[in-house]
């Protein structure tokens, strides 16, 4: 089936629809790279995306746990694991939660097709949106030719990118005593070098390709930590983004429209939606931006 080239319909709803009572009700939610198991991650922010939205089915796009960096050091707060309680309680209560290992938490993949606390684990998985469009959702990393046949240089990038991170964390946090908001110095430098601009080009192309090629209209993925919707050749192409940098998700609404929520949407929901769970004995309190 050739993809529909319309790709984009139905329009996004305007955001007053997400500003009401209660936790906001989408039909979908994908998230990626979280990161968990690294100082990077901004696990507050999750729990409370988690707690101000519910869906029918909720992908873990990959990255939710860092591998890598908790077998150098050992790092797990307890926010970490709030985070991990909160998405056992949403399959628990009805959520489909399906997990979609990474190259970070590649370790998972030993695990396909079995299910732990109700989350699925799939090496990948084909969503069909309620307008009828079938979409691929994958991670991404076996598309990456530098995670595949270079994991020495992926590793030295991870190194850089963790020092990266380090830094934004102390930037932010100047930036928060002036009342300026977050802002991610990894994601600038990405944008602005042109060998990582030609690397996102590539996957994107790539991870958009394999869904042309399965007679797909789209595919929804991570990996790259740079949120967005648009049309390649053709072939609709989600990116859920990351809770490191750009704190977003691809949530599709009821009607069937795709969208990216950024973290200052989130952020504005949190004063005006009863999101708390009420199986939570914890009181939730209001988070700073980092």
């Amino acid at each position: 089936m050739a993809p529909t080239p319309d790709l984009a319909r139905p329009a996004p709803a305007p955001l007053q629809q997400f500003e009401r009572e209660g936790p906001v009700r989408l039909r979908a939610i994908w998230i990626s790279d979280l990161h968990l198991g690294t100082p990077g991650c901004q696990a507050k922010h999750v729990l409370d995306f988690l707690r101000c939205t519910e869906s029918e089915q909720l992908y873990l796009v990959g990255d939710i746990v860092d591998g890598w960096q908790l077998r150098r050091r050992w790092y797990w707060p307890q926010a970490h694991n709030d985070v991990v309680q909160k998405v056992l309680r949403k399959a628990r209560h009805g959520t489909r939660v399906v997990f979609i290992p990474g190259n970070h938490d590649e370790f998972v993949r030993h695990f396909l097709e079995l299910s732990f606390g109700g989350i699925e684990i799939c090496d990948e998985a084909v969503h069909v949106t309620a307008d009828g469009r079938r979409l691929l959702v994958l991670h991404g990393d076996l598309f990456d030719a530098v995670v595949q046949r270079a994991r020495w240089l992926a590793i030295l990038g991870d190194h850089l990118h963790v020092g990266v991170l380090h830094l934004n964390r102390w930037l932010n946090s100047v930036r928060a005593r002036f009342g300026l908001g977050y802002w991610s110095l990894a994601l600038y430098l990405k944008l602005r070098i042109k060998n990582a601009v030609n690397y996102i080009c590539d996957f994107e192309h790539a991870v958009a390709s394999e869904a042309r090629r399965r007679g797909l209209a789209g595919v929804v993925c991570g990996h790259i930590h740079k949120a967005e919707i648009r049309d390649i050749d053709g072939v609709l192409y989600c990116n859920d983004g990351d809770w490191v940098e750009s704190l977003t998700a691809l949530v599709e609404t009821e009607e069937g429209a795709l969208r990216i929520i950024r973290w200052h949407e989130i952020d504005g929901l949190l004063g005006k939606t009863a999101a708390k769970d009420p199986h939570e004995a914890r009181t939730h309190a209001h988070p700073h931006h980092q």
